[in-house]
């Protein structure tokens, strides 16, 4: 990927965290190197990555994190960054995060703040995390107000996205990742969202041919407009945010837990950004079907009246004020002038909104 001049290997293989010591190469240049994990990584995949270092002469030395969102905190991030200064880490060093989503997150913020900046490697173990987070150099924590509203853009200096990780993951997981797969046909290449209607189920069935060009295809789309906007001031990189301020609204009414996994959050509020582009005119009917029929054939949720959420449209609307897009007063929403054809509208009325989601909660 190249940023301003600022370039770094993402590279889609096989492999890699058994050979992770070759493929970081002189970024490690200490005999011990910090790795940020989590419990349920560091036990399917420690060994091999210790195996890996001792055999180049350098000591693992971890952080182990319990799974799950709740380590992307303020608390999170106070035990990463004290552990990091314990570990003596200069600005010259390069800490790994090894994990999903949720570990590269906290440990990019981690680097981005020690020492005013160390450098930090992304070994990404979900598809989520491959396709999407840790692309790009998005960081950050969640807090009482909202997901994500605390963090900075900071790029890694090397993304390794290992598929033998994606073995061990469960199904629901996989799913989760193939929503930010299926989002990059949605938003901007009709192609690839026909694509993936038809090679859905073998993603999932993890065929090794159409599983490494989805992953390849999701991160080249994303370089793409990262490049052209990486800190999303122009607009194009808040297309990637499609199904987001949606999805994130339900994240909040459900407390970021294990209720509602990320993914699916994002594979509810593409459904609804379709529905209300639907509603407002932008595409047709028949489009916005289309999309529901290809996240629901892959298993993943289509009707937020299912999850029982005890609230109102009034509710939901009110987590998306704290949405970290909002711009003088204003939120803006990724919408739909159909399929492979995202837009940001700044127009949207949030009473509006407030009446769709309402409606959406009482449909069946």
């Amino acid at each position: 990927m190249a940023l301003a001049g600022r370039e770094y290997d993402v590279r889609v293989d096989r492999g890699l965290l058994a050979d992770i010591a070759n493929q970081c190469g002189a970024l490690l240049r200490k005999s011990h190197v910090p790795i940020i994990t989590d419990a349920n990584v560091h036990r399917l995949w420690g060994d091999t990555v210790a195996a890996s270092l001792a055999q180049a002469g350098k000591e693992a030395r971890w952080l182990v994190h319990p799974a799950g969102e709740g380590a992307k905190s303020w608390d999170g991030l106070a035990r990463t960054t004290e552990w990091l200064l314990e570990e003596e880490v200069e600005r010259g060093d390069h800490v790994i995060a090894l994990g999903g989503g949720v570990i590269g997150d906290l440990t990019g913020f981690a680097a981005s703040i020690t020492k005013r900046g160390c450098g930090f490697v992304q070994v990404p173990t979900t598809l989520l995390a491959q396709v999407d987070s840790s692309v790009g150099g998005k960081t950050a924590i969640n807090v009482s107000a909202g997901k994500n509203l605390v963090g900075a853009f900071y790029q890694p200096a090397l993304v390794l996205a290992d598929l033998d990780a994606l073995t061990t993951l469960p199904e629901r997981e996989l799913r989760c990742g193939y929503a930010e797969v299926i989002k990059y046909g949605i938003l901007g290449d009709a192609e690839f969202f026909a694509w993936c209607e038809t090679n859905g189920p073998a993603v999932l069935a993890m065929d090794g041919q159409a599983l490494e060009y989805a992953v390849t295809r999701s991160v080249q789309a994303k370089a793409r407009i990262v490049a052209e906007d990486e800190r999303e001031t122009s607009g194009a990189r808040a297309l990637l945010n499609l199904g987001h301020t949606f999805g994130h609204a339900l994240e909040a009414e459900t407390g970021f837990s294990d209720r509602l996994l990320h993914g699916e959050a994002v594979a509810l509020g593409m459904v609804l950004a379709a529905r209300y582009s639907a509603r407002r005119g932008f595409i047709s009917d028949a489009d916005s079907q289309r999309l529901c029929n290809a996240i629901a054939a892959i298993g993943l949720p289509t009707e937020i009246s299912r999850l029982g959420l005890g609230c109102d449209g009034e509710n939901l609307a009110s987590h998306m004020l704290h949405d970290k897009k909002m711009d003088a007063g204003t939120l803006p929403f990724v919408l739909l002038k159909g399929v492979g054809e995202a837009f940001l509208d700044r127009e949207t009325d949030m009473v509006d909104i407030a009446a769709f989601m309402g409606g959406q909660l009482a449909s069946t």
